[in-house]
């Protein structure tokens, strides 16, 4: 079988700006757009897209899957995490209502989760899901993927192996790109490695 290869790529800048967002449906502002267009230029070396079922995310992968002729699929598992009672709230307001609260959820995202939030270690066996799906959708292909940070995230540290404790000490940008080559092995398994993180398309 063939190498499988995933171009993970989040979302650009959505309207109202950075806050907790999570289930929140908002749409991309202008400046989320033109992010999204720029990271991919006019490049194709995709055979499918994949996309989360957020606005945010898939009226991009719309458009762009119509310019190109390529076949999108929509994975409700790839949806962000839910952030409870944080969601929409901005990074002060959340310091301002919960105090440390928030330094604990950076440092160690499995001690603590949010009032009415989503589990981490729910949010990762579902990302799992998702991953399992994605490599039988695309077998032998290369797909580009459109999600959220938080599920890059973990797509990352299921790729690495990183403890899920720390996931949030990732960068992931808007409108960023990474590579994820999936290689089969002779013994019938395969062998996930990152190729680049956070960078861009060619």
């Amino acid at each position: 079988m063939s190498v499988t290869t995933f171009d993970l790529m989040r979302h650009g800048e959505p309207e109202g700006g950075r806050k907790f967002r999570g289930a929140l449906d908002d749409p991309l502002s202008a400046t989320g757009w033109a992010q999204m267009r720029a990271a991919v230029a006019d490049v194709r070396p995709w055979d499918l897209v994949l996309s989360s079922p957020l606005r945010r995310c898939a009226e991009f992968a719309a458009e762009l899957a119509e310019r190109h002729e390529l076949p999108l699929t929509v994975v409700p598992e790839l949806r962000e995490i839910g952030f409870g009672a944080w969601e929409g709230l901005r990074v002060r307001e959340v310091e301002a209502r919960y105090g440390e609260a928030l330094t604990r959820f950076w440092r160690d995202a499995e001690s603590y989760t949010p009032p009415g939030a989503e589990p981490i270690g729910e949010f990762d066996r579902r990302v799992a899901t998702a991953w399992a799906q994605m490599q039988a959708i695309a077998a032998g292909r290369h797909a580009l993927v459109v999600c959220h940070g938080g599920v890059i995230r973990l797509l990352l540290r299921q790729v690495l192996g990183l403890p899920l404790a720390r996931i949030w000490r990732v960068d992931v940008p808007y409108a960023a790109l990474s590579r994820v080559e999936v290689h089969p092995e002779p013994d019938g398994s395969a062998l996930p490695v990152l190729v680049f993180h956070a960078g861009r398309v060619a």
